[in-house]
């Protein structure tokens, strides 16, 4: 038995964590997540898939886990995709109809992108997105969505996402060696865009600032249209080797420090406050200050928005974000980054939650910065079907277990997407208290 839903998976691959969930649209138009499940990523620098195995040890683990929350035995994931290869062009393509009388069709802007997939590009390198600016027809320039309208010539600014070949033949492969296939690669970026900007922003024009382990992304848009995307390689972790290398501690006593005492302005931490940190292997203990920790950030986290003030900078559109910056990812937790980004800036600062995007009884575990992207994917992945107007065909859930159910579970559970809770922890512990022996329920 099968069930149509909307209904789709993603796995998010960064250079921190490995983040596998499943989500669906509810009634209301919002996200409800049915089963999330993260591990610490150990194959990926930088947004590129270095180590196969390790990378799909961490996906088979969390997706698995994934399964067995939301009861959802899904085969196609939106994956993201980010890296220094990323890079992104501006081209204008067009058409000439045969005749004035007829109406623009969608099919017309079809033609036109699918056009655009055919332009050169450099050896090893591949086209990832081609996304519609603006519209000119028979010379009427600024039309936004032409379908509808009488004209022979059809013209269309686009913005062209290019990666390389190889980076996202890796991912497939991961992807794959699990038993899934990759719907679609989606520009981290755009994932993060689509989880916490609103529409109001986008219109204003405004800049997101994804910072995450091992890369930060950067998406401008402006009067509703993608502007500018940008992937700089760096990110928190090299923050962290920073503090490990200042301090002469462990690289996870360096992450530790950063995320419970950090702070991005070293002239608002407190001076007479230490943190004492063990010895390494019996060795006396370090006494480290509150204040000499935060310029060991800040200095780190000034070249990080210079690096994003300069694409900013390189989208033309510096002075017309209305909306000014939003931050997210795992990075932007930093205590006082808002304040330092505004005086580095000169522009208006804000952090930005997936939450206004998800149901209300989704987990406050979710609605956090560090899951923006994952969350973004999900909502790609949502519009892609929309979009190409394709069902997703879910298998029943009774059906992924290796056991014959019992008479007592079949009465119980109804076909479908498994049961209907609020809390994801919740969810996880009703389900596998059925499936599962206690012994060896395993729960976050």
């Amino acid at each position: 038995m099968a069930t149509k839903e909307k209904i789709v998976a993603a796995v998010d691959i960064g250079t921190t964590k490995i983040v596998s969930l499943v989500g669906r649209l509810n009634e209301q138009g919002k996200l409800e997540v049915l089963g999330i499940s993260q591990t610490p990523s150990k194959g990926v620098k930088r947004g590129v898939v270095l180590n196969i195995d390790e990378t799909v040890n961490a996906i088979q683990s969390t997706s698995s886990e994934a399964i067995e929350q939301s009861e959802i035995k899904f085969n196609e994931v939106f994956v993201g995709i980010a890296g220094q290869h990323i890079k992104s062009v501006k081209n204008r393509g067009y058409i000439n109809r045969d005749s004035y009388d007829d109406e623009i069709t969608r099919d017309d802007l079809q033609n036109l992108i699918d056009d655009m997939h055919k332009i050169p590009v450099d050896v090893g390198e591949e086209i990832l997105h081609v996304l519609p600016q603006s519209y000119i027809v028979d010379n009427e320039t600024g039309v936004k969505n032409p379908v509808g309208m009488f004209g022979k010539r059809l013209e269309a600014n686009f913005h062209i996402v290019i990666g390389q070949i190889s980076s996202a033949r890796n991912i497939e492969k991961c992807i794959n060696r699990v038993g899934l296939e990759v719907k679609q690669l989606v520009l981290e970026p755009l994932a993060s865009s689509a989880a916490v900007l609103t529409d109001d922003e986008k219109e204003a024009g405004v800049a997101l600032v994804d910072i995450g382990g091992g890369t930060t992304d950067v998406a401008v848009y402006y009067d509703d249209v993608i502007r500018h995307t940008a992937v700089i390689p760096f990110g928190g972790n090299v923050i962290t080797r920073d503090i490990k290398e200042g301090c002469a501690i462990l690289q996870r006593q360096a992450e530790s420090l950063k995320v419970q005492f950090g702070s991005a302005l070293g002239d608002l931490a407190q001076e007479d406050k230490v943190v004492t940190i063990p010895g390494i292997s019996g060795r006396e203990p370090k006494e480290i200050s509150f204040r000499s920790l935060a310029f060991i950030i800040q200095s780190r986290m000034e070249e990080i928005i210079d690096a994003v003030a300069y694409e900013i900078e390189n989208s033309g559109y510096m002075d017309k974000l209305s909306a000014g910056i939003v931050l997210t990812g795992g990075g932007s937790m930093l205590k006082h980054l808002n304040q330092l980004v505004k005086f580095k800036t000169g522009m208006d600062v804000r952090l930005g939650f997936p939450g206004e995007m998800l149901a209300a009884d989704c987990s406050d575990e979710i609605n956090q910065p560090m899951f923006s992207t994952s969350v973004g994917l999900l909502l790609k992945g949502l519009e892609y079907y929309h979009e190409k107007k394709e069902e997703i065909t879910i298998k029943n859930p009774l059906e992924i277990e290796e056991e014959e159910p019992t008479e007592e579970l079949v009465e119980e559970k109804k076909p479908g997407i498994g049961m209907k809770k609020g809390k994801i922890l919740e969810k996880v512990k009703s389900t596998l208290s059925i499936i599962f022996d206690e012994t060896d329920t395993k729960m976050e």
